[in-house]
């Protein structure tokens, strides 16, 4: 049997310890391509690059046993994942893991997430494809309680595989024992007081992104957010489609 080949990305670029995490996770279950941003990417969902020209670069692999290689890309994780497909890997991968993720992608920010578009990506060519985030974005964060769920969750998915159009969002509680997982919706929720006002030496105001996430159904004991607070991990089920099938005919009564 040919050995699973694994698709690594993330959005806080190559640097970043959760990419290194996950790939020694990773390479335990399959041969590792990281291909990850030059630079931190967050909060890029979707975009990938049109007008700019992309550099692909790549990495000493020493830290690893020896069937990862490593690769960074100059641009955002969509177009890693392309250039991935397009020019990088040797065959198609049997799985897309993303992140671990430095912060939380749970309730609203699986909209913005660079991390989640990248899984996106990849869900939307047919390859089974996970995120996996903590609620930490300290560069220090401590991973530990999260690795046998992202070991586990990766094994259960090369194994059995994921629903057609399916790909999954993982966050991890930080700095807690991990109590258990459960797989839920992502909550609805909003962010408040999202970028605060500074004044720069020449007098002229900018801005910077700031915030709390507000969950806005605290008691719906089926969201991430309301189990995360209780010091569980969650799994969304997540599909790129995001037609509203069920509102096609009150569209159309709308509009005649």
């Amino acid at each position: 049997m040919e050995t699973p080949l694994i698709l690594i990305s993330n959005d806080d670029g190559i640097a970043a310890p959760g990419i290194h995490v996950l790939a020694g996770i990773a390479q335990r279950l399959g041969d590792v391509y990281i291909v990850a941003p030059s630079a931190p990417q967050s909060g890029m969902s979707s975009a990938m690059s049109v007008n700019t020209p992309l550099r692909i670069t790549e990495h000493n692999s020493s830290g690893y046993d020896g069937n990862v290689r490593v690769f960074s890309v100059s641009g955002t994780p969509v177009d890693c994942i392309k250039l991935a497909m397009h020019n990088i890997l040797p065959r198609r991968p049997d799985l897309m893991l993303c992140g671990i993720n430095h912060g939380s992608n749970a309730g609203n920010n699986l909209i913005y997430s660079g991390t989640m578009g990248a899984v996106m990506e990849a869900c939307m060519i047919g390859i089974p494809a996970i995120g996996y985030s903590l609620t930490h974005h300290s560069m220090a964060a401590d991973f530990t309680q999260a690795m046998p769920y992202v070991e586990k969750i990766s094994r259960a998915v090369i194994a059995s595989g994921l629903p057609e159009g399916l790909c999954l969002n993982v966050n991890f509680p930080a700095k807690v024992a991990i109590e258990g997982l459960r797989v839920v919706r992502s909550a609805k929720s909003h962010w408040t007081e999202e970028y605060r006002e500074y004044t720069d030496p020449s007098g002229r105001p900018f801005y910077w992104l700031t915030g709390k996430q507000i969950n806005d159904e605290p008691d719906a004991d089926d969201t991430d957010l309301y189990w995360l607070d209780r010091n569980y991990a969650t799994v969304v089920p997540v599909t790129p489609d995001q037609t509203n099938v069920s509102a096609i005919k009150a569209v159309e009564a709308i509009i005649g």
